[in-house]
């Protein structure tokens, strides 16, 4: 059984009834609460448990709730479905050692898994994942409704948000709000707090269903159909999207146009820096936008470039002092918040960047900050790849890489390892002004991740089928 469950960047995910069932839920807590005893040593432990609107999410947080309090573990349990970060935000202001969250995050409707936070509110670092895999199936599972407490994650959540946005601010920009849950965690949550402070907001989807309601619960352009008829219909200023369980969120404008992922980011960036005037440095994976740091790295202000996986972010805000972290998948952390995503955050941080400055409309925001930025040339295309030799392709690609991709000299290689120490991203940078190539292979999906960025659309088409073309030739 133990072979059945392998951590990836973010926790564990597997096919429901094949590899998520409640035997390996329980195999995974146990192996959850033998770990924690062994760091905590005779401290009194206590964890919060939370779950998202998938097929058996709820089940499975009981399993894992109650094998945990059989190890003499007191646990708050969430009474409803809550988005990730509310889990998150719960077990650090709660001082509580760690947390789990029950949630496939984005991935398809057939899947589920659990994401482990620790007691500073972000996920667990590669070491630790390690450590609690290590203690998979080594000891009988023990299970107790004793130490199981059930609880509203919420109001602690939403004192939070009084704290960071400043909602009098919104209240007065005269804007009108569309959101789109997807049918995910997310909810009523962003639409609850607007409402108490008289902001015109409007959600759809708004119910979590174990099927995201027939979509891909990941806000990226293809599957934000409805929230884009919804803006093109209606009179509002942004659409905001939060994924399956609500740390990731996508932008749309007010024309029911697409606010790219690399976009928002800047977009983020530029507030936190230069209106917020938060101080400390950036931190991206290496799917971003290097336009992050050409704009924003100076002499007292650093931007760090980590791999993909948002606790590498993480690993970085609780080490550094850092502003703001971001991933291309629509993952941001703040400073003086949890060193986790925050959808729901991100999004009301857009609401209040409009009102900052005085428009009512997400577009006319963005035409006068292109004027700053420029047009990015960026594409990411994921390809279906569960061939034997996945694992084998890129540790071959570093050590015989090529000397130039479509014309362009390569300039510098970086490889990014899993936590097996196995080589599962290369970044290929190619001359200088913001071009180069990223090859991953993901650890949660049969995929292979193609990104690349460039000074025109020509370079970004020639970059991705030299990267394609790979894999048919094997060779760039």
């Amino acid at each position: 059984m133990g072979k059945e469950i392998i951590f990836g960047t973010d926790g564990w995910r597997g096919l429901i009834d094949s590899e998520v069932n409640q035997e390996t839920t329980a195999a995974a807590a146990q192996a959850f609460a033998d770990y924690l005893a062994n760091r905590e040593g005779n401290k009194p432990i206590k964890c919060a448990v939370g779950y998202d609107g998938r097929k058996y999410s709820k089940e499975f947080a009981f399993i894992f709730a109650e094998v945990l309090s059989g190890n003499g573990i007191e646990v708050d349990i969430s009474n409803s479905v809550i988005p990730t970060p509310v889990l998150s935000f719960y077990v650090k202001a709660k001082m509580f050692s760690a947390g789990a969250m029950i949630t496939a995050s984005h991935n398809p409707k057939e899947y589920n898994g659990i994401k482990f936070k620790n007691f500073y509110g972000g996920p667990f670092l590669t070491e630790e994942t390690i450590k609690v895999e290590a203690h998979l199936n080594k000891s009988i599972i023990k299970t107790s409704r004793t130490n199981v407490y059930e609880k509203n994650f919420l109001p602690l959540y939403f004192d939070q948000l009084e704290k960071y946005i400043d909602f009098n601010l919104i209240s007065g920009a005269g804007l009108n709000v569309l959101i789109d849950s997807m049918a995910g965690a997310g909810q009523l949550v962003i639409e609850t707090i607007l409402k108490k402070h008289k902001i015109n907001c409007k959600t759809i989807y708004e119910i979590a269903q174990p099927d995201f309601a027939g979509r891909m619960a990941e806000p990226i352009e293809n599957n934000l159909m409805p929230l884009s008829k919804e803006l093109q219909n209606g009179n509002y200023s942004l659409g905001i999207a939060t994924d399956g369980d609500a740390d990731r969120c996508g932008l749309m404008l007010d024309d029911g146009k697409w606010l790219s992922a690399q976009e928002t980011i800047l977009l983020l960036a530029d507030y936190i820096v230069n209106v917020k005037n938060i101080s400390g440095a950036l931190v991206k994976t290496s799917s971003v936008t290097d336009k992050l740091s050409t704009h924003f790295k100076t002499a007292t202000r650093d931007v760090f470039d980590v791999q993909v996986g948002f606790k590498y972010i993480c690993e970085k805000m609780i080490s550094e002092d850092i502003a703001f972290g971001a991933e291309e998948s629509g993952g941001f952390g703040y400073k003086d918040h949890i060193p986790e995503r925050d959808g729901i955050l991100s999004g009301l941080i857009f609401c209040e960047m409009l009102a900052a400055h005085g428009v009512k409309k997400l577009s006319e925001y963005l035409n006068q900050k292109r004027k700053q930025f420029g047009n990015i040339f960026y594409k990411r295309l994921d390809i279906h790849y569960n061939k034997p030799d996945r694992s084998k392709i890129l540790p071959q690609l570093f050590l015989n890489p090529p000397t130039a991709i479509a014309k362009f000299n390569l300039h510098k290689i970086k490889a990014y390892y899993s936590s097996r120490g196995i080589i599962n991203g290369i970044k290929f940078t190619l001359g200088e002004n913001n071009r180069w190539l990223l090859i991953r292979s993901s650890e949660t999906e049969p995929l292979i991740r193609i990104y690349a960025e460039g000074e025109s659309d020509s370079d970004v088409k020639n970059f991705l089928e030299a990267a394609t073309s790979f894999f048919s030739s094997r060779s760039i």
